[in-house]
């Protein structure tokens, strides 16, 4: 039994696929994704953005080739990506064809819009042949017209069978390295169908709300909705859809599976909102850490609390901890204990050298510890 069992969440059996050389499925930490909105045909532009997407921690990103002079281009950037590149494909088969040969480690597809039973098969052939895996992307906004007229309006029974369906087609054709999504705006009814398609399919789920929103809105959609389904285990793969930037799809994505303990990347920051207690202006001083700790990827915890009421509780949970203290000096805590003070003019600077060393220790010490051998 573990330590603090409300925390424990039991991930629903999936079976592994490769999307180029990271695990989505099975006993794989669940990946984050995002997607580039600069034209695939301007390959600096797309290149610039994979890379600010990659300083955030993307896993995979994605990529639409909607003609042959995105295609055209897609070779550049998957050799210069340092994640595999998902070629986003509707309807025109040949893009797909053209993109599994130009090395895309996935292509996102219905295989029931690309035409006939002979194109399929071309398209599976392709993806056998290159190593490609397919990501099948059924979205409540996009129903096929047969599905709309049998149940009245998309619903999560429309949406698990389209899946299905497409399913059916690749499993058809042999091909079995497939993930799936069930999108939809609305995230109750994407809840409901990711919920009867994990009961009905072993393969890995791929979660998103789709046309969420913007930055603050679709946060909070996104965060209700998968992390409803990733605290019950359902989801292998994430796409945090926002009209923001795609580095900020990456930082909220993290931050979900950060809040429930799935996966740790950089500084997980507890702070309070604030009041006239507080010894410092607590708004600005976290706005300022999270911007000038960002390249930190080594998981660690920083407490940022204006007054005594709760910093030193919360200060002893974390790595590193700020308490507002009167006449603008303010404790610090290293390890859950008091350590020393800092002024006002000093407390930015200092509290990031403070995480700095503390990542180059955490590093070191994983470093030092030796590999089993196999």
């Amino acid at each position: 039994m573990s330590l603090r069992p409300w925390r424990d969440i039991v991930r629903r059996r999936s079976r592994q696929i490769m999307v180029g050389t990271v695990p989505v499925g099975g006993d794989a930490p669940v990946t984050v994704q995002t997607m580039t909105n600069t034209p695939t045909s301007d390959p600096v532009a797309t290149i610039d953005q994979i890379r600010r997407c990659e300083d955030a921690g993307v896993d995979i990103i994605r990529v639409s080739c909607p003609d042959v002079e995105s295609t055209a281009q897609l070779g550049k950037i998957v050799r210069a990506s340092r994640v595999p590149i998902v070629a986003d494909i509707h309807f025109h088969y040949k893009r797909a064809l053209e993109a599994a040969d130009a090395g895309a480690a996935c292509l996102r597809i219905n295989p029931g819009n690309i035409g006939s039973s002979q194109r399929v098969a071309e398209v599976v052939r392709a993806a056998k042949a290159n190593g490609c895996a397919i990501r099948i992307g059924v979205n409540g906004g996009s129903l096929e017209k047969d599905l709309l007229e049998k149940y009245g309006e998309p619903c999560p029974e429309a949406l698990v069978e389209s899946a299905l369906d497409h399913i059916k087609l690749l499993q058809d054709h042999d091909f079995h390295e497939f993930k799936v999504a069930v999108k939809a705006s609305d995230l109750f009814l994407a809840v409901a169908a990711y919920q009867q398609l994990a009961e009905a399919v072993d393969c890995p789920l791929h979660l998103g709300i789709t046309e969420a929103g913007g930055f603050v809105g679709g946060t909070v959609k996104s965060a209700i909705g998968m992390g409803s389904l990733l605290w019950y285990g359902i989801g292998d793969t994430i796409r945090v859809s926002l009209s923001a930037e795609p580095e900020d799809e990456v930082r909220v994505g993290f931050e979900i599976l950060k809040a429930l303990g799935i996966r740790n990347r950089g500084v997980r920051v507890v702070s309070c909102p604030s009041c006239a207690r507080q010894g410092f202006d607590v708004i600005r001083t976290v706005q300022a850490l999270e911007e000038r700790l960002q390249h930190i990827r080594t998981p660690m915890s920083l407490s940022v609390l204006g007054c005594v009421v709760n910093g030193p509780g919360e200060a002893r949970e974390t790595d590193i901890g700020l308490t507002g203290g009167g006449n603008g000096k303010h404790m610090v805590y290293l390890s859950g204990v008091t350590d020393h003070t800092v002024e006002s003019a000093d407390m930015l600077d200092h509290i990031v050298r403070l995480v700095e060393a503390k990542a180059a220790e955490i590093e070191a010490a994983d470093a030092a510890v030796p590999v089993a051998a196999e």
